[in-house]
């Protein structure tokens, strides 16, 4: 009984190991964050880098309009749950904003961006430098196309 013990052990792991396979987490696709801002990220090419369109829900202006970002992320042909981070260049503001992040795979295999962001606002001298740029969180979940 005590020869068998290593062999079970390893068969169990062996079986369990292929019930439990990771899915893997696509930047790639149509994404919606918690105060409803929403963005397109394109192909995520073989060295990492990717483009897309952002549509923010917020602004300090009425004129909101699509603005593009470019971004890149870590080993895209490898990682299950990768980091990458990405930037957007508003195309109604003075302002640039700096995304970095992790997208994760949940309990329930639904994929979830959790991010980090600092915007960068123009001002019109160094003594106002001190209120140039904010800093916040977003979560992303992905939207399915109904095409």
């Amino acid at each position: 009984m005590v020869q068998a013990t290593p062999f079970l052990l390893v068969l169990f792991l062996a079986l369990g190991a292929h019930g439990h396979t990771v899915k893997k987490c696509i930047l790639a696709g149509h994404w919606k964050n918690d105060i409803g801002s929403n963005m397109t990220i394109s192909e995520v090419k073989e060295n990492g880098d990717f483009t897309g369109i952002y549509n923010t829900s917020v602004s300090a202006t009425t004129k909101i309009v699509p603005s593009p970002l470019l971004g890149s992320q870590h080993l895209p042909y490898l990682q299950n749950q990768p980091t990458f981070g990405f930037t957007i260049h508003w195309n109604f503001s003075d302002s640039i904003s700096v995304f970095t992040g992790q997208c994760f795979v949940d309990n329930d295999g639904k994929e979830v961006l959790k991010t980090m962001w600092l915007m960068r606002s123009r001002v019109g001298k160094l003594e106002d430098d001190w209120k140039a740029t904010r800093i916040g969180y977003n979560e992303f979940v992905r939207q399915e196309t109904h095409e």
